[in-house]
């Protein structure tokens, strides 16, 4: 495998509203809301015939896709937290396996790097993937 980062990257980042009770030592906190910030890195070998790795917009819409179901609302009762305790790294977890899975559809030449999500200033959880072979 391959250990070194592809050459070219781009980032991009969403935010939402939603609220959730984790569980914590097995007792269920009290429900509460977050500003969640969500970055995603996609990154590539090369660049396409108009020298981009691929369209930044292209990327926003994929991961707003992801994110709309719990925009606003609560995130104990959206699939697939509903059966799972909706910690931040649960969260970037689910939307690291969505997108990686989505651009793979999208534009084979790009991979996902990695997702950070941002529950609360200075509290961020993050999830790295593999570099494909």
């Amino acid at each position: 495998m391959n250990t070194q980062p592809a050459p070219f990257a781009i980032e991009v980042e969403t935010s939402f509203a939603a609220a959730h009770a984790i569980l914590l030592d097995g007792v269920r906190e009290r429900l509460h809301g977050h500003n969640w910030r969500v970055q995603v890195s996609v990154a590539g070998e090369s660049l396409d015939g108009e020298l981009l790795l691929c369209d930044f917009h292209a990327v926003e819409g994929l991961l707003a896709a992801i994110v709309a179901p719990f925009r606003d609302g609560n995130l104990n009762e959206t699939p697939p937290f509903d059966r799972m305790n909706p910690s931040a790294e649960a969260l970037a977890r689910h939307i690291a396996g969505e997108l990686a899975a989505r651009l793979k559809t999208a534009d084979p030449r790009v991979h996902l790097e990695w997702v950070r999500v941002t529950e609360a200033p200075n509290c961020i959880a993050v999830v790295r993937l593999p570099r494909p072979n």
